[in-house]
């Protein structure tokens, strides 16, 4: 019989004598988060470290079968706390739990018991999620601590979808990197200050934003346009993808990645949806609602700053982009990515974005049945789909994954050398060619900071 052992929990005042370490997802979004738990007087690293050592130390304390993102946060901890880099009796872990039921929700228990066998029993582990699981950890997310993190995401989607639009087309390679680092600063010094959270400070925080890109000089030619979905950490993380955008970006793409506010308006969502389908407290469902609408008010500013540029394309508003699953699968699957995955699918295919690589790791039932079981379901209704589902695990090579992917390009490249543009083309209103020589440092609406 298994000895129940007492793992170390992260205590109120750890938060003022340890470092916390944090796996990477969304490099974009979470230097800006890591910015926002240090405001709230935390210690944070958003570890860096990837490569094949990273895999193969998560195999060593998680066994193969167990879901690959798992594998490789856990293996990316415990190769920080073996590098000699950090203080193990002053050092803590920050691991998010959805609370559903993917797999995603026991991360924190793998990660307990593979510490314990690594021989960092010593090192606590706090749990972020919204859920009420840990109810005992000292890790406490407030209201302020909610406000920058909600923003936090907004602005990386924002600096996301904006610099993909850019990179592929612009004169000075680098321009839309170093855009992106201004700006993550910025937001991180707005913080310190107490601002960048209200209506009003990210309104013209969006609309600076994109009135700058909207500036760098850039030459439109033809690409082949990919969208990416897939199981949330493998879809952003460059760890978890074998670096799919920047494989993307070398194959002459411009890269459509849905926001990562959608998954969280998704979880929200499903929380009024479970009501709705099964019963349940009324006035939760009434909670779940209002924080929905006043997420939805932040992603107005969003959309319409990036919108009043023709040669962008805007972000689909989360609702619509839900109600383009609407007849094609229930809302009822909600395990994991469920129902989000096949309605990003579907918006990509709507905005012009017919060729889309969905990742998934090797195993993940949510995306097999959501994912890659909905494809000859949207193929039938949009023919033009060009859809390829992408295996990630320990044992998927990836010269394999990448040829596969290159199958699918190649359909795509010969679609657009015979002048077939995607159906409702993003980037139907600004010209294929031409050059617009506007100054990086466009004129931008003024704002105090």
């Amino acid at each position: 019989m298994d000895r129940i052992i007492a793992y170390p929990k992260f205590t109120k005042e750890m938060k003022s004598t340890h470092k916390i370490l944090i796996p990477n997802m969304a490099p974009i979004h979470f230097s800006m988060l890591a910015a926002a738990l240090e405001d709230e007087g935390y210690t944070v690293e958003v570890l860096g470290s990837s490569g094949h050592e990273v895999a193969q130390e998560g195999l060593k304390y998680v066994h193969n079968d167990t879901c690959y993102p798992a594998l490789l946060v856990i293996g990316q901890f415990i190769n920080a706390l073996k590098s000699g880099r950090y203080d193990l009796d002053h050092t803590a872990l920050l691991i998010t739990q959805t609370g559903g039921g993917c797999r995603a929700s026991n991360y924190i228990h793998l990660l307990r018991k593979a510490l314990v066998k690594a021989g960092f029993a010593q090192v606590p582990v706090a749990s972020l999620n919204f859920s009420g699981l840990e109810k005992d950890s000292g890790f406490r997310f407030t209201l302020p601590l909610m406000k920058k993190a909600i923003a936090a995401i907004f602005y990386g989607d924002a600096l996301m979808s904006l610099a993909n639009q850019v990179r592929p087309y612009e004169n000075r390679p680098g321009d839309a990197d170093r855009l992106v680092a201004k700006w993550t600063g910025e937001v991180a010094r707005q913080f310190d200050a107490g601002r960048g959270t209200g209506k009003k400070d990210m309104a013209a925080n969006f609309a600076a934003m994109a009135a700058e890109f909207a500036g760098v000089p850039v030459t439109y030619v033809p690409k082949v346009k990919v969208g990416v979905v897939g199981e949330i950490y493998v879809k952003y993380s460059p760890l978890g993808n074998n670096g799919l955008e920047q494989f993307l970006a070398g194959e002459g793409c411009e890269v459509n990645l849905p926001g990562l506010m959608g998954f969280v308006q998704y979880c929200i969502e499903n929380t009024g949806e479970t009501i709705r389908l099964y019963g349940g407290s009324g006035a939760v469902r009434v909670g779940a609602d209002a924080l929905q609408n006043w997420l939805s008010s932040r992603e107005k500013l969003m959309i319409s700053a990036i919108a009043r540029y023709p040669q962008f394309h805007a972000p689909t508003p989360f609702k619509a982009t839900k109600a383009m699953a609407d007849g094609v699968i229930g809302y009822g699957n909600k395990m994991g990515e469920g129902w989000l995955l096949t309605a990003e699918m579907m918006e990509l295919v709507h905005t012009g974005f017919e060729n889309i690589v969905c990742a998934q790791p090797f195993g993940c039932l949510p995306n097999h049945i959501c994912g890659k079981g909905m494809i000859n379901k949207i193929r039938a209704l949009h023919p033009q789909a060009n859809i390829t589902p992408i295996d990630y695990d320990p044992s998927a090579t990836r010269v394999n994954q990448e040829n596969r992917i290159k199958l699918m390009l190649s359909v795509a490249k010969e679609r657009l050398d015979r002048g077939n543009p995607p159906a409702g083309g993003a980037r139907a209103r600004a010209p294929l060619y031409g050059q617009v020589e506007a100054p990086l440092t466009a004129k931008v609406p003024a704002y105090s900071v």
